[in-house]
């Protein structure tokens, strides 16, 4: 089976960089995939990708070393087995707030006897292997969001759910649960805090810790304060950007 680069970075002891695709369209998935990115994930909560959209850009990001990875709209067994047969190698799964949430979220991406995966990797086997099925439980990665104050109750005993890979900071929603307007790369001492506490309880348990970020600065903050893996950048903020930018240059030049 094709080895899955996020553990093999993890098991070099480095950490991931992650891209984020808002837009449903195979060219942008490609283009975003080519930027050098470890992994790129496919939003289907709150990005505008249907399932329709999922495979079209699986396929684009499969031509790259860049690792596809779906984040599901909801902890529904059928759709992380439908994205996984599709191809994703990873799966980021939103809303876990106790262990039975994360327990059924591995269920669901593990096959038998570990879970209940249903086989029939109708385009994963053409990307992963002919050995897919053997050996897909070792290799698909399983993140969990940690987000919300149910969440926070339960983290220990989320964190130590066997097969769980990691967890991953959803930082707008966590600010909800912390009483703050959410927000992009949070500075504020109690947000800071409270993802420091996830990290650690993260690493107590020997999984990985993860976090979502807005800017190259926030990134680099979040290595350097032990986090394994960082979501940089979306297809859409870059563009949002790159325009502005340019125009914000072309009316200075002309004032």
């Amino acid at each position: 089976m094709r080895p899955n680069k996020i553990k093999q970075i993890w098991r070099d002891g480095r950490f991931v960089t992650m891209g984020w695709l808002s837009v449903s369209h195979g060219f942008t998935a490609e283009i975003m995939a080519r930027q050098g990115f470890d992994a790129l994930v496919v939003d289907m909560q709150h990005g505008l990708t249907d399932m329709n959209d999922v495979w079209p850009m699986l396929q684009a990001i499969s031509q790259t070393d860049t690792v596809p990875v779906v984040r599901v709209p909801w902890n529904d067994p059928a759709t992380l087995m439908k994205v996984l047969d599709f191809g994703a190698y990873g799966v980021l799964v939103p809303l876990i707030n106790t262990a039975e949430d994360a327990k059924k979220a591995v269920a669901a991406c593990r096959y038998p006897p570990v879970g209940i995966r249903s086989s029939g990797p109708i385009r994963a086997v053409h990307y992963g292997g002919s050995d897919y099925v053997a050996k897909a439980n070792d290799e698909i990665v399983v993140m969990g969001m940690i987000e919300t104050k149910e969440g926070l109750a339960n983290l220990d005993a989320i964190c130590a759910t066997p097969g769980l890979d990691a967890v991953y900071i959803g930082p707008a929603d966590l600010s909800f649960a912390l009483g703050l307007p959410p927000g992009p790369d949070k500075t504020d001492a109690v947000h800071m805090a409270t993802c420091d506490k996830i990290r650690e309880a993260a690493h107590k348990h020997g999984i990985k810790a993860c976090m979502h970020c807005a800017s190259a600065a926030f990134a680099a903050g979040s290595v350097k304060r032990g986090f394994d893996l960082v979501m940089l950048t979306s297809d859409l903020a870059s563009m949002i950007a790159g325009v502005r930018r340019q125009l914000d240059e072309l009316k200075a030049a002309t004032a």
